[in-house]
Parts: structure tokens; C-alpha cells; sequence
């Protein structure tokens, strides 16, 4: 618990508004994302292929979609930040071996890359500042 508090304080002495936009920006992706899976199914069942075999592999499908949908809305708020980001790293971390796995797709491959770049910054960084997270710390 200590070494969380201490993160905080530092990110919170080291917050900029670009950070917070970053931040922002990656969770409206993950939203975004994740509605898009719930309206396509047949694409996310294409996405899903390399892992149909693996046991548990619709258990796969039925995690994305809602923590995507879930996650991205709070990473946008920053309420849980850290949690909701620990909650996309299976996800993205899957994403990234999907494109060696199956079909390699370049722009799918930069995109999971990027996404899980930002989510590993923001996992050690917090939700900042400017964010619900920092409202509600003060309000005690």
C-alpha cells in the first residue's frame, strides 16, 4: 500500500494536462473498441480464432467486449485507473500475440502495441490529478 501511496504523490506533483489527455484519449480507444466488438460479432469471432481451441476460449469472448466497454469509461473518468488498465493487459496482451499466432495484421499489431504501452505507463502512473480518483481523495 505504501509503495501505491507513493506513486501517487509523485504522479500527482508530476501531472501535466497532456498526460490527462493521453489518458483520456486511451480510454475513448478502449470504449470505442469495445463497442465495437459487441455490435460485430463476426469480427470478433475472426479475432477470437487463434484461441477457439485453447479451453476456456469462449470465456475469451465474453471477458473482451464488456471489459473494454467498462474499463475504457473508467480510465475516461479516471475512477480506478490502475484496476481498469490491470483488467486490459490479458486483453491486449492477447492482441499482441493474436497477430503471431493467426493473420498478422501490421495496423492491428501497432495499434494492441501502442494501447499496451499506454496501459503499462498509466498502471505504474495512475490516473493523475485531474481525475475522479484525485476528487474523491480530497473530499475526505
Amino acid at each position: 500500500m505504501a509503495t501505491i501511496k507513493s506513486l501517487n504523490k509523485w504522479a500527482n506533483a508530476h501531472t501535466y494536462y497532456p498526460l490527462d489527455l493521453l489518458r483520456v484519449a486511451l480510454g475513448v480507444f478502449l470504449f470505442v473498441k469495445g463497442v465495437d466488438f459487441m455490435s460485430n460479432q463476426a469480427q470478433m469471432a475472426e479475432v477470437i480464432k487463434p484461441f477457439e481451441n485453447i479451453p476456456g476460449g469462449m470465456g475469451i469472448l465474453h471477458y473482451v467486449a464488456p471489459a473494454h466497454f467498462v474499463g475504457g469509461f473508467l480510465i475516461v473518468i479516471g475512477l480506478l485507473t490502475r484496476w481498469a488498465v490491470l483488467a486490459q493487459l490479458p486483453i491486449l496482451f492477447g492482441a499482441v500475440l493474436t497477430n503471431f499466432l493467426g493473420e498478422m495484421n501490421v495496423t492491428n499489431l501497432i495499434l494492441a502495441f501502442v494501447a499496451l504501452s499506454v496501459c503499462l505507463f498509466f498502471l505504474f502512473y495512475g490516473s493523475g490529478k485531474h481525475s475522479t480518483d484525485y476528487y474523491l481523495k480530497m473530499q475526505k
